[in-house]
């Protein structure tokens, strides 16, 4: 044992999304989690374009504010990415190659699958096991993102004074937080929406392992315009009066039920595809989480309209909090920051740079 070597740095989970910049912090002893660094920042104006960055200055200055609210000397990230160039595909390869022979197979197979140049995409893959639907084979995930997406990222961190270490898909990152924290029954199928702000994101983890993942086209920013629109404020003011339940109860008359009904139908429409896709049966549980989270209303209006139990996800239920942490923080933005504690949990699981 070296007594004199340096502490290992755990990695920042930093969720980089449309609306907020989210950051979260853990450390773990046995099974035990504690937090012992969390903030949320918004990000001024419209600064993305479908996932794509556009207002680097907008998201910079939103970082640079996260990075002096969190007060940690850690320069290491692990961030996510989502959007159309974000390719998730299973293949089938022979069992019992080495990681440079599959490396070989898979670049075959991402040229015939991969809609871009691979001198234009980062890949990378990962041995799932034996496969249940090919005798003989073994599952392979293989993923691939266009490389601007990622390179944005990586140097937009750089010039704040972070380090990425780990580039991980936004919706794998949530089956890490749900496999983590969500205590599941063994052979227990868990589905999870994830509401942000201009997608859902659907996610079902059985066993430890992500076994399906989708992306659909709505989010809270309909609610947010419609309030908007109501109540002649500006974006921040609505955001705060929703977060902090002090919007005329109106809005629960007036706009309320026009999402719901949404998102409802968005939901059940992802519940379809995830049960035809897997074969998996119809779920009689689900996890929300995500900007709309907050909504005291949504799980039971939800749970009500689908016909199933809809509970609000929340990682740090079973987690010990660092007494330095801003009070009522987590309670305020626990279900957005489920991403981000996924992220950040990698730092306790196998990775390499």
């Amino acid at each position: 044992m070296n007594l004199f070597a340096s502490k290992t740095q755990h990695m920042i989970g930093l969720d980089i999304g449309t609306r907020y910049v989210k950051a979260v912090l853990l450390e773990k002893s046995g099974e035990q989690y504690t937090i012992t660094g969390v903030a949320c920042e918004a990000i001024a104006g419209n600064a993305f374009s479908e996932r794509d960055i556009k207002d680097f200055e907008a998201v910079s200055f939103a970082l640079k504010k996260l990075k002096m609210s969190l007060k940690v000397k850690n320069k290491w990230v692990a961030i996510a990415v989502s959007g159309s160039t974000v390719l998730n595909k299973i293949v089938h390869m022979e069992p019992g190659q080495s990681d440079f022979e599959l490396e070989s197979q898979i670049e075959l197979e991402a040229d015939s699958l991969i809609p871009y140049p691979l001198n234009e995409v980062y890949l990378d893959f990962e041995a799932l096991g034996p496969s249940s639907k090919r005798t003989g084979k073994v599952d392979v995930l293989l993923t691939s993102v266009h490389r601007d997406i990622v390179d944005r990222r990586t140097t937009l961190l750089g010039e704040v004074g972070f380090e990425a270490k780990i580039v991980d898909v936004e919706s794998y990152a949530l089956g890490t937080a749900i496999s983590q924290f969500y205590e599941a029954q063994p052979e227990q199928t868990v589905c999870c929406i994830n509401v942000g702000a201009s997608q859902l994101q659907f996610c079902a983890v059985k066993n430890g392992q992500t076994i399906y993942t989708k992306d659909h086209n709505y989010g809270s920013d309909a609610l947010i315009q419609d309030l908007m629109m109501l109540f002649s404020q500006d974006r921040e003011h609505i955001e705060q009066q929703l977060t902090d339940g002090t919007l005329p109860e109106s809005w629960l008359h007036d706009s309320y039920p026009m999402f719901i009904a949404n998102l409802q139908q968005h939901i059940s429409r992802g519940l379809q595809l995830f049960v035809s896709t897997t074969q998996e049966p119809q779920p009689t549980h689900l996890l929300i989480c995500g900007g709309a989270g907050h909504l005291s209303r949504l799980a039971g209006d939800l749970s009500s309209d689908l016909g199933i139990t809809v509970e609000g996800f929340n990682p740090f239920d079973k987690m010990l909090q660092h007494d330095k942490l801003p009070p009522n923080l987590l309670e305020r933005f626990a279900p957005q920051l489920v991403i981000a504690a996924g992220l950040a949990s990698r730092s306790f699981q196998p990775w390499h740079t």
